[in-house]
């Protein structure tokens, strides 16, 4: 499978992202020129991250018929110091709202995601130390 993007630049450092479904805007920190006119293209990684790993979850959780109330994924990246900066330690939070978990459904659903369905953890994998922690807040 191909899959492709095209960054249309803007103005200064303001780019538009195209891909399959839609297009955001990305920008430098202001520190080296951006506007806020955009998102950071790191954070963008992220993003992916917590969206791969997040669309496994609610898949799975259906599947296994395992209802929870809520459910997000936070994801907090590390950069080293030097150039070119990367992201070194990466921490995933899986936070779980509602009663009566099914837990052993719910963590099974979060390492299925974790050891072998997400590709973007996986590429993570490559370049990071990953941190994975699941939080259940009883509403």
């Amino acid at each position: 499978m191909i899959q492709k993007v095209e960054n249309k630049w803007i103005a200064d450092m303001h780019f538009n992202i195209t891909q399959t479904g839609g297009n955001v805007d990305i920008d430098a920190d202001e520190a080296v020129g951006g506007q806020g006119k955009g998102l950071l293209p790191k954070p963008l990684m992220l993003s992916a991250l917590a969206g791969c790993t997040s669309m496994d979850v609610v898949s799975m959780l259906k599947k296994m018929r395992a209802e929870v109330a809520g459910f997000e994924v936070h994801v907090t990246g590390n950069l080293t110091e030097e150039h070119p900066k990367i992201y070194h330690k990466v921490l995933v939070e899986y936070l779980f709202y509602g009663t009566d978990f099914q837990k052993d459904k719910i963590e099974k659903a979060v390492d299925l995601s974790v050891t072998r369905y997400c590709g973007v953890m996986e590429m993570f994998r490559k370049f990071a130390e990953l941190t994975i922690e699941i939080k259940y807040i009883e509403q």
